[in-house]
């Protein structure tokens, strides 16, 4: 089987557990990671990942990952990535996939653990789906729905939840992402949160 190059875009420790797995396996190759800038201090770092794993990393934003490396690559993955993606950029991508932290199409946007909490949802999720112009509005490639307990579980409980479902649902996608067709978000289904709302 060919190896295919991955670039991964992100932050925090379920980013660095989806980095191992690529690195770690024979049939892909960790051709470039690209941290978010500056690097949160509540979780654990990308960058002094790569240094003890010598993976190399670019210190900048997914604009600025030259079109050669990009145009050689199989799998772009982003993984808690804040910055918007451009269509310029994901039409120079063979193939770009998002982990959301969310039951899509319900939650888009910014920080959907903390409004499921407030709406007092019993169920939350985690999607990777295909990255296009909208925001977490591109075709579902996999998806796990869990239960969560409002009346007493605070964000960081359902993130560390989102974190373990999240790395589930990778490492049992990943290697049937060229066998899985992606399904269309149901439009009528769908909420989105943004940073104004905050």
């Amino acid at each position: 089987m060919q190896v295919k190059k991955v670039i991964v875009l992100g932050k925090g420790k379920l980013c660095i557990k989806i980095c191992e797995w690529f690195n770690n396996h024979p049939n892909y190759n960790l051709h470039l990671v690209v941290p978010v800038i500056p690097e949160p201090k509540w979780t654990e770092s990308l960058t002094q990942w790569c240094n003890e794993n010598n993976i190399e990393y670019l210190l900048g934003s997914n604009k600025d990952i030259p079109d050669e490396i990009l145009s050689s690559t199989d799998l772009v993955m982003s993984v808690f990535y804040d910055k918007i993606i451009k269509k310029d950029f994901i039409d120079k991508c063979n193939k770009i996939i998002n982990l959301h932290n969310a039951p899509l199409p319900k939650y888009r946007g910014v920080s959907p653990i903390n409004w499921a909490l407030k709406n007092n949802e019993k169920e939350h999720g985690v999607t990777i789906h295909e990255i296009t112009p909208g925001i977490d509005d591109g075709n579902i490639i996999g998806q796990i729905k869990y239960s969560i307990y409002p009346e007493f579980e605070e964000v960081v409980d359902v993130y560390t939840k989102a974190l373990e479902y999240g790395y589930i649902l990778f490492k049992n996608t990943l290697p049937l992402i060229d066998y899985i067709t992606p399904e269309k978000q149901d439009e009528s289904k769908s909420s989105y949160y943004s940073n104004k709302e905050n």
